[in-house]
């Protein structure tokens, strides 16, 4: 129980530390303009080695922005009910925190899945369009790779909590 434990917050962890990086970076596209190379993130755009905020109000970076942001954020809580599962007291009898930290990566994983699709959707279908020579770069793959990360660590807790319900079952009554 307890490695499958470790293994999650092992994997929450790193899963949340790329999503941070993920989310901050202004590496998810680059593209040629003009000749020379830019590169976009969630927040800002680059050109001709200057940076400027992204001012224009689009529905998707919103959207990406806030999946983005609501997932890092279900990540943290899930690394702290992960935490907490280690330590066996519980002042709740139905209560375990194994699960609600599973649960807790689950949600992520669907907040950063949802956010990934707009992103990428609209990247390739409208934007893909506009500039010819593009690609997706490292901080969109950090976003991916953030994903599987935290859907490893649900697996992790929602295993973990299988064992501790076997363990529980199996006690005298």
């Amino acid at each position: 129980m307890y490695s499958f434990m470790g293994g999650g917050l092992f994997c929450a962890i790193v899963g949340n530390i790329l999503l941070v990086v993920s989310t901050a970076t202004d590496y998810w596209m680059q593209y040629r303009l003009s000749g020379n190379y830019a590169h976009q993130g969630l927040w800002r755009y680059c050109m001709s080695n200057k940076c400027y905020m992204q001012t224009d109000s689009i529905a998707y970076w919103n959207a990406t922005r806030a999946f983005m942001i609501l997932s890092g954020m279900s990540c943290f809580a899930g690394i702290i009910a992960g935490i907490m599962s280690f330590s066996h007291f519980s002042s709740f009898e139905r209560f375990n925190r194994s699960f609600a930290a599973g649960i807790m990566f689950f949600v992520s994983t669907f907040f950063v899945l949802l956010g990934m699709a707009i992103y990428t959707g609209v990247t390739v279908n409208f934007l893909g369009r506009r500039f010819g020579d593009w690609r997706f770069s490292w901080s969109y793959i950090l976003g991916w790779v953030a994903m599987l990360m935290t859907f490893f660590a649900g697996i992790f807790y929602i295993c973990a909590y299988r064992m501790c319900e076997c363990r529980r079952g199996t006690g005298p009554r």
